[in-house]
């Protein structure tokens, strides 16, 4: 057994770079990485199910969904009823409801507490438009570290007279403490990513829920980076509203997503718009209105708006399935696992990594290089520009946000695509340094 020290060096940004590394290990490095001793990570899914493994390294799961081929046989299925009449209301929405009960489950919810939205956008917009605004009311967010989604519903709330109350990041993490420090007696939200899409680190939700559950604060959660990767508890984190789409982590197709609400809450939101499906009507009355008086639901439900998207449903009802089957516990340990080792050794070729991402903030998302060096696909670092040219020249998919680069895994990825990242920025970092 080799022994040594990893000494490494903070940047005034709180990135890290290792400046020497000599690794404790029983067996040798591995081609293109860092050498550990853990056992090697297969694929928990692989091209059987996703193809795309195939014909790429795709580490890119933080911007767009990969389609495994049970979600996309659930569409064709839908679009045969359509085109051959093969099913009934009731069976569309058999699938509705499974998809509902499935994504319930995974967040530690009740079915009925879930409404079907089209997206993000939507269920944020839902939510802030159905609280009954006072001006001098508040909101509390981190803003230069949330998705332009979850800023512009609260900005366009300014016209009412509410005050954004922007909290800044410490070292590129959203701080609970500062959020809990932003707290006062006008606060009616507070909002953040449970995952920041950059640079990709996790928030302690349960201390920013606990604050505002004693406080009588809703507090609202973006979860399009972690739904179906990492672990998620709305119970456990105390957590009032959370939204996310069905693409993404959740492996279905675009135009669908959940809107989970706490039905404490959801008596007290009344949403801008109001249909059947957010009714209460009697199954032999569901297409007429016998009366005038109609209540709303008392769950979620009441943020429904006409027709679900039955495709998307259909394919994300398929997902879900698979991701229950592989299990929560074991796509998280299999996605830190790879991504701890791509952080490591990108630190070790001596690019920045988030300093904070090597602790319990860090995610299934790795990003390389300054936050703000750049912008939306643009590094401003010439390296890391040279970088994600090679990587793209040689088929792995990622993408460049707020000018870092950045990976993201789920159950299709394994240690052969580290092996193939770091490998490749060797190449980069060697001709660079020659």
């Amino acid at each position: 057994m080799r022994m040594g020290l990893i000494v490494r060096m903070f940047s005034e940004s709180g990135s890290v770079r290792v400046a020497a590394s000599t690794i404790t290990a029983e067996a040798p490095a591995r081609p293109g990485g860092a050498m550990d001793s853990h056992v090697r990570r297969e694929r928990l899914c692989g091209a059987e199910e996703f193809p795309v493994v195939d014909r790429c390294t795709y580490l890119s799961i933080c911007n767009s969904t990969a389609l495994g081929r049970r979600a996309r046989s659930a569409v064709d299925e839908f679009l045969d009823h359509l085109m051959f009449w093969r099913e009934t209301a009731a069976v569309r929405d058999c699938r509705v409801d499974g998809a509902r009960d499935k994504f319930a489950r995974l967040i530690g919810a009740d079915a009925g507490d879930i409404a079907i939205v089209k997206n993000v956008s939507e269920g944020i917009n839902a939510v802030a438009s159905a609280i009954d605004w006072c001006a001098g009311d508040n909101v509390v967010l981190c803003a230069s570290l949330e998705h332009p989604n979850n800023i512009l519903p609260w900005v366009h709330l300014r016209r009412l007279g509410v005050e954004m109350r922007v909290v800044e990041p410490v070292e590129g993490a959203i701080e609970p403490d500062s959020i809990i420090a932003a707290i006062d007696g006008r606060t009616r939200v507070v909002t953040c990513s449970a995952v920041t899409f950059a640079p990709g680190l996790r928030v302690d939700l349960g201390a920013i829920g606990r604050a505002c559950r004693s406080r009588d604060v809703l507090f609202l959660v973006d979860a399009v980076q972690s739904a179906g990767i990492l672990s998620l508890d709305v119970s456990r984190d105390q957590v009032d509203v959370l939204v996310t789409s069905t693409a993404k982590g959740l492996l279905g197709i675009y135009g669908c997503g959940f809107l989970y609400c706490r039905r404490a809450w959801a008596d007290r939101l009344t949403p801008a718009y109001l249909s059947r499906p957010a009714v209460d009507l009697p199954p032999d009355r569901y297409s007429e209105m016998a009366s005038l008086d109609v209540a709303m639901r008392g769950n979620a439900r009441r943020f429904e708006v006409g027709s679900v998207d039955y495709a998307a449903c259909y394919a994300v009802d398929a997902s879900l399935s698979l991701l229950g089957e592989v299990g929560a516990p074991a796509i998280e340990a299999h996605v830190l696992a790879l991504a701890g080792r791509l952080r490591m050794g990108m630190a070790e070729l001596g690019l920045e990594v988030p300093g904070r991402a090597f602790g319990a903030q860090g995610s299934h998302i790795v990003t390389v290089g300054r936050l703000g060096s750049g912008g939306h696909g643009i590094a401003a670092d010439p390296l890391l520009a040279c970088l994600s040219e090679h990587l793209t020249a040689h088929d792995v998919v990622h993408t460049i946000r707020r000018g870092m680069l950045r990976f993201a895994f789920h159950l299709f990825n394994s240690d052969d695509d580290v092996d193939r990242v770091l490998g490749l920025t060797r190449e980069v970092v060697s001709r660079k340094g020659a």
